[in-house]
């Protein structure tokens, strides 16, 4: 790992993984001087301290996965002002230097079985800050991130309210909130979430009514287990469990793999 400040041979890094490396301390501010970086990958290690506000001054950033470490303090506000997960395009370089807006980034992969190299024609834009020791609330700036397809704040110490915003980012394929200490009811908000196929907000003291317009059909009773009030409030709406569970074969995506397992 480079000292603070020494990055020379590292600024044209696009994507940067050190999952599982057992990394202590905290995030080391030499990487805010990465300047096209893309995704930046950080789960499973041992990572202390707040996430850093400076994160959001990496302008073309769409993916950072922190999961799986002991950082704590409140979610920053700023990681709303991130200019890619701001926007619906990601940033892939043509041909000529330049920049289109397509949902595509050229990020090599290996492919074992035939010994080559293809290309990914998709790379989700991630926020997994699941696993840690996050308090205070999920923020309501968050609505400003209108790119975001994925989001895991799962196994924090999160409170309060799940925001309406929420039912704003209306790309959102994967969302788990579960085992938090998040209260009151889901927002009906979040049926206008059309492309949501993971929903997850189990462990938590919310109560009142399951929604039963948008996707939330199509998910399993599982996904709101562990919420006393809510089981109790809404038992005709977990009587739907069956069909959710009938239809819960078609939401386990590639997306959820890398959201929730990318240690």
């Amino acid at each position: 790992m480079p000292e603070d400040e020494t990055i020379d041979g590292y600024r044209s890094l696009q994507v940067l993984s050190l999952a599982d490396c057992s990394l202590s301390g905290e995030i080391l501010r030499w990487v805010s001087g990465l300047e096209n970086l893309r995704e930046l990958f950080l789960s499973s290690n041992r990572l202390t301290g707040l996430i850093p506000a400076w994160v959001s001054g990496l302008s073309l950033l769409f993916v950072l996965d922190v999961s799986n470490n002991s950082l704590a303090g409140e979610i920053p506000t700023t990681l709303a002002d991130l200019p890619m997960l701001r926007s619906e395009t990601t940033v892939d370089d043509d041909d000529d230097g330049g920049s289109s807006s397509q949902a595509a980034f050229p990020l090599p992969v290996y492919m074992a079985a035939s010994l080559q190299y293809h290309r990914a024609n998709y790379c989700p834009k991630l926020l997994n800050l699941g696993d840690n020791g996050l308090t205070g609330v999920v923020p309501p700036e968050i609505d400003r991130m209108k790119g975001l397809t994925q989001l895991n704040l799962s196994l924090n110490s999160l409170r309060g309210e799940v925001p309406q915003a929420v039912g704003n980012l209306t790309n959102l394929e994967v969302l788990d909130l579960s085992n938090n200490r998040l209260t009151g009811e889901i927002p009906r908000a979040l049926e206008s979430l059309h492309f949501l196929s993971y929903f997850n907000v189990s462990n938590n003291d919310l109560d009142g009514p399951v929604p039963a317009g948008g996707q939330f059909c199509t998910f399993p009773s599982s996904s709101f287990a562990g919420n006393p009030g809510m089981e109790t409030a809404a038992g005709a709406d977990l009587a739907l469990g069956a069909t959710r569970e009938r239809g819960w074969h078609r939401n386990r995506t590639v997306g959820l793999d890398a959201i929730g397992r990318s240690g």
